[in-house]
């Protein structure tokens, strides 16, 4: 179950405004203001398609008990980023073609 402080730190965490969020999500910035200002999740809707939005930037949302402490609450973290993406389409030429 996602929390509202979730949430809020994964939007800070992908380092997206209000704005670009609702333009990712396709949501209003009223939406989304309500969204984290909220006590509990009112609309299941609107927090999947923000879960899903941030899913895709990276984002690992973790419940109570998950991770590296047994007894810590819910969370979020970065997905681990892989520095060797392959050449960049710009790079490809006869040489790198194999």
């Amino acid at each position: 179950m996602l929390t509202v402080s979730q949430l809020r730190a994964a939007r800070a965490m992908a380092g997206m405004t209000v704005d670009e969020v609702a333009a990712a999500s396709g949501l209003s910035r009223s939406a989304i203001k309500e969204a984290e200002a909220a006590q509990v999740f009112a609309n299941a809707d609107v927090t999947e398609r923000l879960r899903t939005i941030f899913e895709s930037r990276g984002i690992l949302f973790l419940g109570a008990g998950e991770g590296d402490d047994p007894g810590a609450g819910p969370g979020v973290r970065l997905r681990r980023q892989f520095h060797d993406e392959g050449i960049r389409p710009q790079n490809l030429n006869a040489a790198n073609d194999d």
